[in-house]
């Protein structure tokens, strides 16, 4: 009788057990992402027999490298529950720096002066804000007119050429196959991850988005992972304006147009909160792919640039709705 019971129970906790591992899967933010980023190529693959051609798929890797670099910085800010609208006009102003500082330097310490300019922006907004206990939409609002402006002001008012061909080396040369810019992308991401998943800074950047009271009473460092975020926002900011510098070897004082928000749309559509203390760095890899895939694909099927960006934000908003009913089913 103990064996036929057993052997009853046997199938039931069998049927019990496999529901349960599904949704320990489906849970993983990362397993969804990958689905839902996989669903699309497939979509786009259908629509556009030149989608997966293997130089499409390095021409998306490649359109990911700036908006991806920004987004790192991003995601770091919005884990904190900040928000910052400057990058973009930050990256414009770091590059006509680096423009005008090519002119007198050898081309790493034009570089590095470049990504000190913007770690120091994102410094000034970070200490404004968590010091004096401004709001960050209002302050990073402010520095992003007035980035704009000193981008018009030292360039004045129009485009610098006079970029040595050497800066090419960093998107035209390969490493195993793989294109630098490519590359740098994908150890910037690892590094994002080892450093949010395995160091007491990660932890700490977590932990202040969740609750900074209680990361203060638990005697953690608040401000300075409260300011950091906006240092890396800036500072990388400037090192994703360098890649597309070097890429079309002018820097125009209109880079980074709009930059912020198809960084923030990828971190969030990457699963991360707007409230800060949930997101993900791989989620944000995702993200950017998604957007960079669909616009990709838009242009390849002939898509108007007028309806493009209506079609990319229907889909940012089905994106985030799906993600939101999902996550609060499988959460239950």
């Amino acid at each position: 009788m103990n064996k036929n019971a057993a052997t009853a129970e046997g199938p039931g906790l069998a049927r019990h057990e496999k529901p349960g591992v599904l949704k320990k899967l489906v849970q993983r933010l990362e397993v969804r992402m990958t689905l839902l980023a996989l669903a699309i190529a497939v979509c786009l693959s259908f629509m556009s027999p030149y989608f997966l051609t293997q130089s499409n798929i390095f021409n998306i890797l490649d359109q990911s490298v700036v908006i991806g670099i920004v987004a790192v910085g991003m995601t770091f800010v919005i884990l904190t529950g900040g928000i910052d609208l400057s990058v973009g006009s930050v990256a414009g102003l770091t590059g006509i720096v680096l423009g005008l500082a090519l002119r007198e330097m050898p081309i790493v310490p034009a570089i590095a002066l470049a990504v000190a300019c913007g770690g120091f922006i994102g410094l000034i907004s970070g200490l404004l804000i968590n010091v004096f206990g401004l709001a960050a939409f209002v302050v990073t609002l402010g520095v992003m007119a007035i980035g704009r402006s000193l981008a018009y002001i030292l360039s004045g008012q129009t485009a610098i050429s006079t970029i040595p061909d050497a800066m090419q080396a960093l998107v035209y040369t390969t490493v195993l196959g793989i294109p630098t810019n490519v590359l740098f992308l994908l150890c910037l991401y690892v590094v994002a991850w080892l450093y949010l998943t395995y160091t007491k800074g990660g932890r700490t950047i977590y932990a202040v988005g969740s609750n900074q009271e209680a990361a203060r009473a638990a005697g953690l460092n608040v401000l300075f992972y409260s300011v950091l975020p906006y240092v890396i926002a800036g500072a990388l900011s400037a090192v994703a304006i360098t890649f597309s510098i070097s890429q079309i070897l002018s820097a125009d004082p209109l880079m980074g147009n709009s930059m912020e928000l198809d960084a923030i749309a990828a971190v969030v559509i990457g699963g991360a909160s707007l409230y800060g203390g949930r997101g993900s760095i791989v989620g944000t890899l995702f993200g950017v792919i998604i957007m960079v895939m669909i616009r990709n694909g838009l242009n390849l099927m002939g898509v108007s640039p007028f309806w493009q960006g209506t079609a990319i934000g229907t889909i940012i908003i089905v994106a985030l709705l799906a993600e939101r009913l999902i996550s609060t089913r499988v959460n239950r």
